[in-house]
């Protein structure tokens, strides 16, 4: 996989996370050739797109083999449209997760770069490697006289460096594929009105994989595989009331109403407003009416005043069935990433906030009620560690089993036991089929090792 480079790092970030890789236990164990490997592996992967599309199917709607073959049928038409080709769209279930189905991604292809250059955002240039067509504002320079119909390269800005509305750019940018404009350059970038829609409808990506633009709304939403996961080891259950912390844009917040069928009540709360709108729209869209959604400090989110039934938060101590605290963090596993600009301290700031996140948790909680911490990052700082601080700040929680368990157990270093380890789930993308050179196995279990980098825990509150 050498069409791009290794993620571009800063040097103390890239330092860290060596150390954290390079851990004394990790080289105990593995030796010091084995763990560079690994290392070399992760940052390799961590500028590509996983090896397959993640859909969270709606199954609260309808059963899962009805939705798979209408997302057959729709993506079926989708690419007759846009090739002559009879062309089948492979869809897999989940052997393990009930509402998962598994699209394999083709690429990287052999794909020729053109001379005319529309330059994007890097979130642009990473919705593109995962499926999406160009939308209008992601685009930040293109040819100066581009029209409509024109053959074009799209290169994503992965520094962020492009002046908007340039019609060159000599700075780093990282070729994602090929594709025809669907506007002119004039009605891009124009100040009064600017477009709207698809701004560049790819046509020969270096990963090709399905857009899901407009495709069955309301039965299924992309969703990363870990991200799935948590919902099913949170396993909420109807009648409950359970706490999403951090809830935005809503994606773990439906699936828990939807896994407890819509009986029970569903808190999600969140800093940012206008999320806020994101999550409720997300539960319309889905049918889904136990959500109660509220713009709030999650830190602040436990009462002060005597014990009395709360709608909105402050809420008493012990409210709460379950609490999901999908954390804050790094951010460090998300894929693809070309770049990441983050000094050491940015990198390193999310570790108090995750913790004053915990203490609120773990008061919210009922006695016998269920916590689960997550984070998308692959640092020990914000996951393993912080498991060990937790266990030895709240002596009544315990770590309880994960259903499933499709990752790999807990990586040493944070001084847990071999037996808490196992009980923890990690995905790690160095752990790709494809970047180490073995025999790919079948997609459904290569898709269990293929994914972004994810935390999970799952304690009990004694």
């Amino acid at each position: 996989m050498s069409v791009f480079p290794k993620i571009s790092l800063k040097p103390e970030v890239t330092d860290y996370l060596r150390s954290v890789f390079l851990n004394k236990e990790v080289l105990d164990a593995v030796g010091h050739q084995e763990a560079e490997c690994r290392f070399q592996k992760l940052l390799t992967c961590l500028s590509h797109p996983p090896s397959y599309t993640c859909v969270r199917a709606s199954t609260h709607l309808a059963p899962l083999d009805e939705i798979r073959h209408k997302l057959g049928d729709e993506l079926k038409k989708q690419q007759m449209c846009s090739s002559s080709e009879d062309i089948s769209v492979q869809i897999l279930p989940h052997p393990r997760i009930p509402d998962v189905l598994l699209l394999p991604v083709d690429g990287p292809r052999p794909v020729e770069q053109l001379g005319s250059e529309v330059v994007v955002g890097a979130q642009c240039g990473s919705a593109v490697l995962r499926g999406a067509h160009v939308f209008v504002p992601g685009i930040v320079a293109s040819p100066k006289y581009m029209k409509a119909g024109d053959v074009v390269s799209v290169l994503s800005d992965v520094e962020g460096r492009c002046t908007r509305a340039a019609t060159n750019f000599q700075g780093k940018k990282v070729f994602v594929g090929n594709g025809v404009a669907h506007t002119d350059r004039s009605s891009i970038f124009c100040t009064d009105e600017p477009a709207k829609g698809i701004g560049v409808r790819m046509v020969e990506p270096i990963y090709q994989s399905p857009s899901f633009d407009g495709v069955l709304p309301s039965l299924t939403f992309l969703q990363n595989l870990p991200s799935v996961v948590v919902g099913h080891v949170l396993g909420p259950l109807p009648g409950e009331r359970i706490l999403d912390m951090c809830a935005a844009p809503g994606g773990k917040t439906c699936h828990i109403a939807a896994l407890m069928r819509d009986q029970g009540e569903v808190v999600a709360l969140d800093r940012i407003r206008n999320k806020i709108d994101q999550i409720r729209q997300n539960a319309q869209m889905l049918h889904l009416r136990s959500i109660k959604a509220f713009c709030f400090n999650s830190t602040k989110a436990v009462s002060s005043e005597p014990a009395q039934e709360a709608e909105g938060p402050p809420f008493p101590p012990e409210s709460f069935d379950r609490v999901l605290l999908d954390a804050p963090c790094s951010g460090l596993g998300q894929r693809p990433n070309m770049s990441c600009t983050w000094s050491l301290k940015e990198v390193c700031s999310y570790q108090p906030l995750q913790r004053k996140l915990f203490h609120a948790a773990v008061r919210l909680l009922k006695k016998g009620g269920v916590l689960v911490y997550s984070t998308c990052t692959v640092t020990l700082a914000e996951n393993e560690e912080q498991v060990a601080w937790a266990l030895h700040t709240f002596p009544c929680l315990t770590l309880l089993p994960q259903e499933p368990h499709v990752g790999a157990e807990g990586m040493l270093g944070a001084g847990l036991s071999p037996e808490q380890l196992r009980l923890l789930q990690r995905f790690s993308p160095e752990l790709s089929w494809e970047q180490s050179g073995e025999a790919a196995p079948p997609l459904p279990c290569r898709a269990d090792r293929d994914t972004i980098g994810f935390f999970i825990a799952k304690f009990l509150k004694n």
